[in-house]
């Protein structure tokens, strides 16, 4: 199970990283690249993204990385089978994000099918509250992956606890309200945020939203288990190319 390998993972590190791609994104080979160059940085896990035409948690840049390889043709088929490949080639654990019309469009039941027979470990789709998942997280279960969901600032305690009670592997904090890649203050407001999911759950604490450079990663060590780098990677990516992703990442921590 993921819990079972990010707690045994953070016994030899003081943080976790997991970055995030858009599959397909700027194109297979570099995206191909990009996790090789991010696998042999040390990254713990990653998010593979399944482009969707209204990606409404992601801001600009993930916007646009979602929206032209949609328009180069890239396809959910193949985005599983990329899944796959990487989930193959590379020993860290893969998860999906998306949102929860691409599952709808294919069958709940297949989409979470391909995905466990892919060796793909979870999933993160962020359009779907658990009330109105019982589908999917049957199959889930069924599949033995891991339905990953969302903590945010505005959350009441209540409905921190409920999240926890059908989470499994890891939870992902959001660090502010609004979309990726905006800027966020990493500040005591936030430690005392992260303080209060941590009391609402035993599992992993991801924390996503505008982590930008090793700063912000020494903040959150000892606050979360997880830093998650996002739309920095693809900022880089557009103005460097993807030879410089190894050494950001070996930077992180």
């Amino acid at each position: 199970m993921l819990e079972t390998y990010l707690k045994e993972r953070r016994k030899g590190k003081d943080i976790l990283l997991m970055t995030h791609i858009v599959a397909g994104y700027p194109d297979w080979d570099a995206c191909s690249d990009m996790v090789a160059a991010m696998v042999d940085a040390g990254v713990d896990l990653m998010e593979l993204q399944i482009p969707f035409s209204e990606p409404i948690a992601d801001g600009p840049v993930i916007l646009k990385a979602n929206q032209e390889a949609l328009e180069r043709g890239v396809t959910v088929a193949r985005c599983l089978e990329f899944g796959r490949e990487m989930a193959r080639r590379h020993d860290i654990p893969f998860l999906y994000m998306t949102y929860y019309n691409i599952l709808l469009r294919r069958g709940v039941a297949a989409f979470v099918h391909e995905m466990a027979d892919a060796g793909i470990r979870g999933a993160i789709v962020p359009d779907l509250p658990p009330e109105e998942g019982e589908e999917y997280l049957s199959a889930m279960a069924e599949n033995g992956c891991d339905p990953i969901f969302i903590f945010s600032p505005t959350t009441s305690d209540e409905r921190l606890r409920y999240l926890s009670s059908v989470a499994s592997g890891f939870v992902y904090c959001v660090a502010r309200k609004g979309v990726t890649g905006m800027d966020t203050r990493f500040s005591d407001e936030l430690g005392a945020y992260l303080g209060r999911c941590r009391r609402a759950t035993d599992l992993p604490l991801a924390l996503g939203f505008g982590v930008k450079d090793k700063t912000d990663v020494d903040f959150l060590t000892g606050k979360a288990d997880i830093a998650v780098i996002g739309t920095q990677t693809l900022r880089l990516v557009e103005e460097q190319g993807v030879a410089a992703v190894g050494d950001f990442i070996r930077g992180l921590r």
